[in-house]
């Protein structure tokens, strides 16, 4: 009997098959823009995931607290210096080490070439902190560091912005950072995953000392890096830290911190729930067009009710029910979003493709994505199909018959 629907149904969309081929573009494009923007957000969740695992979870992040008023940022309270640093590095044993870091925006000049681009002042534990590797050279020693040797390490992002395709043509070469003349020693090799909230990658590291004196000419510390044992330590080390700087800034017990430590996993959490409810805000936008289609098939339903009132009047003189003619006009509305769908799925999962080869985005696709949308043109299907068969079912036969 199933069957005998199904073959019912195609037989009447075959029969008018430019209208429903027309009225199933509806459900296609709702389908596809469905998995295409959840493709788009699930990459971002991605991309998210890959760049903290790349930053390491088990670095810890302290910088200063700022004060607001009336919604505007102001002035820190306190700003960091080294010694509160040295005071973590003393005080807290669960800390392998630290990393104290200044950076500010500089022009960087090498040839005719040049660019505006981070420049971090950083200690030789740089890459180990932060999760770096060398791609050709080194990295400058503690040595350079006491003697404020004018060497620097660029990231890949620098030699893509200085035009250089092998990292190893600008070794030994002298670029001006502020002015100031540097030998570069060292490129890092691509870190990448940083759509969000900037490049890693595009920086160049100086050492601290170096940078302090020469080109920040400043005693504050932007952020201090500190790497902890493992990640269950983490919030022995988060204590630990709180108390060095707690005692660093001399403050009484009644006074809050004014400095503030976070660690990858709470960045991730916070970033995780920002692009969920951006990939939530893509589908609902997407589902807007199966809302559209869904209409669009209710519409051409009431048509084809209104078109084949006399085919109804003889069904039901033959002694076709209510329900036979209920089902029958319900499964020629879910073929057409079944059809739809499945085109829809295959349309869609060619532009997260195109999306990704063409614009470089990272575009996830699951089962789940394929499955949700899906489900939901199934779901179009029996709720704008239900009125038009309902109406079909309850058209008096005599009347039917009579219908011209």
């Amino acid at each position: 009997m199933r069957l005998e629907f199904v073959s019912i149904a195609l037989a009447a969309l075959r029969a008018n098959l430019l209208r429903s081929l027309l009225t199933m573009l509806g459900i296609v494009i709702g389908v596809a823009a469905v998995i295409a923007m959840i493709a788009i957000g699930e990459g971002a969740q991605a991309s998210v995931r890959d760049r903290i695992a790349r930053l390491g979870t088990t670095t810890l992040q302290i910088d200063a607290t700022w004060i607001r008023q009336a919604g505007v940022q102001l002035n820190a309270r306190r700003r960091m210096t080294i010694d509160d640093a040295d005071a973590i590095e003393e005080r807290a044993p669960h800390v392998l080490t630290v990393q104290p870091q200044q950076d500010k925006a500089l022009q960087l000049q090498w040839g005719d070439r040049n660019t505006n681009i981070r420049i971090t002042g950083a200690t030789p534990n740089f890459l180990q902190v932060q999760k770096f590797s060398l791609a050709a050279g080194r990295m400058f020693t503690s040595g350079d560091d006491l003697g404020r040797q004018r060497v620097a390490v660029l990231g890949a992002g620098a030699l893509t912005q200085l035009d250089v395709i092998d990292p190893y043509d600008i070794i030994g070469q002298r670029v001006r950072i502020g002015g100031v003349e540097f030998t570069v020693i060292g490129t890092l090799a691509p870190k990448g995953a940083g759509s969000v909230f900037g490049s890693p990658d595009d920086q160049v590291i100086v050492p601290f000392g170096t940078g302090h004196y020469r080109l920040f000419k400043t005693d504050w510390v932007d952020d201090i890096f500190a790497l902890t044992t493992s990640e269950s330590d983490l919030p022995i080390a988060t204590g630990e830290i709180q108390a060095a700087m707690r005692r660093s800034h001399r403050l009484r017990e009644d006074q809050p911190d004014d400095f503030r430590i976070r660690d990858q996993a709470a960045f991730l959490e916070t970033l995780g729930e920002a692009t969920q409810i951006f990939t939530s805000l893509l589908a609902g936008i997407a589902a807007v067009s199966l809302l559209v289609g869904g209409i669009g098939i209710m519409n051409i339903m009431l048509v084809s009710v209104t078109e084949r009132t006399r085919e109804i009047g003889v069904r039901k003189a033959l002694g076709a029910t209510r329900r036979t003619i209920l089902l029958q006009f319900l499964a020629e509305s879910l073929t057409l979003c079944l059809i739809g769908g499945a085109v829809g799925v295959v349309v869609g999962l060619g532009g997260a493709v195109v999306l990704r080869r063409a614009f470089g985005w990272n575009t996830v696709v699951g089962p789940a994505s394929i499955a949700v949308a899906f489900a939901f043109a199934t779901a179009v299907g029996l709720c704008f199909g239900v009125w038009p068969a309902r109406r079909a079912a309850m058209l008096d036969p005599i009347q039917a018959l009579r219908y011209e």
